[in-house]
């Protein structure tokens, strides 16, 4: 098995054979790489290069490929490609995989697509396209194996052998009652290790409880940390099973939030194609670009209305950065602590109030400390105590507000239904500029003058 630098390393070379033009040598590197290496190789490429590298992917593996790439990359793929082209790459594919394509293919392609399957498949996928793509039954396999509590291992041990072959990351098969209702999860340990005339449900686990298919994959991502989990079963309002859950599928989802949280923050897309067109680009940008100069222009007009006192007192313009910056850093220190609590649903109505007790000690207890070292600072710098006082006192209403800001701000934002990730550091940012530029401005208009 190739360690993480050593598939780095492959990738490296494939990109050198690219460039060089040796597309025999790199036609044979691709067949060898997995999907999910070919398809990070296709985001990294410029559009010319990601072209000729697609043509030597085999059409077989085409379709796994298309899920593991960005949803705009996976469209200038698609765009080159015929119907007949689409067809041959989806053809085989698991069905939760095929699900996640569809939504992004033409409508005559996804009907082809229907018509091919059989009725148990189609069935299965208009099911699983039913559900949110960020829900447990979006994210669902519906390839699974059921069995019943009253039936012998040795039987079950036939029909798998019968059967044929199981799903990938399969560990238990469930079992369910006469309506398919979830009853239990008999684990393949169990059913290798316990004799044949065992009843299943004799050794049946009943710990493992299932998540109903309208789980946010958030939840589902809490579930499977809390539990251990390394599948669970998905069930419809009726607690009929309708499908699985696997880590690998978990794993996606911790891997698409990080993404989105970085991304979010800078006001950009995870599913944006790194190599878009500079003017397209440029127009996402400047949209958050335009929001973040309204800020400033806001936090500018609140030293406008001090302009006077600036005049008069030269200093305060040379210092007059360092609290709206300290401000900024505890603010983001408190956003980033609720946030994240939010997101593994560590904070409710029972703990906020300590939340926000705590958060407003926090700042408090800074303010202070760092009002004494700014202040006697100020002090050695400029031989002028009352210009300390100033600053240290603004320092300390800066950090208070601030620490209160990054509490409030994550949980406003999530009663409006926006995303913390995305507007909470643009807020708070305004925010501990205002309050700080007023408050040290202000108070030297009221003390120095």
């Amino acid at each position: 098995m190739e360690s993480r630098e050593q598939k780095q390393s492959s990738l490296q070379l494939l990109r050198e054979q690219l460039d060089s033009g040796g597309m025999r040598s790199a036609r044979l590197m691709v067949h060898s790489l997995h999907p999910a290496e070919v398809g990070r190789l296709l985001e990294s490429l410029p559009p010319r290069e990601r072209a000729v590298l697609w043509d030597m992917v085999d059409s077989e593996d085409e379709g796994d490929v298309l899920v593991e790439v960005s949803d705009e990359v996976r469209d200038g793929l698609i765009e080159g490609m015929n119907t007949e082209q689409l067809l041959a790459a989806l053809d085989g594919m698991e069905l939760d995989d095929l699900a996640d394509l569809l939504i992004d293919l033409p409508e005559t392609v996804t009907q082809e697509v229907l018509q091919s399957l059989d009725d148990q498949d189609e069935e299965r996928l208009r099911q699983v396209l039913s559900y949110d793509e960020d829900s447990a039954g979006g994210l669902m396999n519906v390839d699974i194996v059921t069995v019943r509590p009253d039936v012998t291992l040795e039987v079950v041990c036939r029909y798998l052998r019968a059967r044929g072959e199981m799903t990938d990351g399969t560990d238990s098969v469930f079992v369910v009652d006469r309506d398919n209702r979830y009853v239990g999860s008999l684990f393949l340990s169990r059913l290798l290790t316990a004799d044949d005339e065992t009843l299943v449900a004799e050794v049946m686990s009943t710990d493992n409880q299932p998540i109903p298919a309208h789980t946010p994959s958030t939840e589902v991502v809490w579930e499977f940390e809390n539990r251990d989990l390394l599948s669970a079963p998905v069930v419809d309002d009726d607690y009929r099973v309708v499908g699985r859950i696997t880590v690998d599928d978990v794993v996606d989802v911790i891997r698409d939030e990080a993404e989105h949280s970085l991304m979010s923050a800078a006001g950009l897309d995870e599913e944006d194609d790194m190599f878009a067109p500079v003017v397209k680009s440029t127009t996402r940008r400047a949209l958050w670009l335009g929001v973040n100069l309204f800020t400033a222009f806001l936090a500018a007009s609140v030293v406008d209305l001090f302009q006077d006192t600036i005049d008069k007192i030269v200093l305060l313009a040379v210092l007059m950065p360092v609290v709206p910056s300290m401000g900024g850093v505890a603010g983001m220190q408190s956003l980033t602590v609720i946030t994240r609590a939010m997101a593994l649903g560590q904070i409710d109505r029972t703990n906020a109030k300590r939340m926000l007790r705590k958060e407003l000690a926090v700042g408090v207890l800074n303010g202070l400390g760092w009002a004494v070292v700014v202040a006697a600072f100020t002090y050695l710098w400029f031989g002028d105590w009352r210009i300390g006082g100033v600053i240290g006192a603004a320092m300390i209403i800066n950090l208070v507000v601030a620490a209160l800001a990054g509490f409030m701000i994550p949980l406003t934002l999530k009663r409006m239904n926006i995303d913390p990730a995305l507007a909470g550091g643009v807020v708070l940012t305004t925010v501990t500029d205002v309050i700080g530029y007023m408050a040290f401005l202000g108070l030297g208009a009221v003390l120095l003058l």
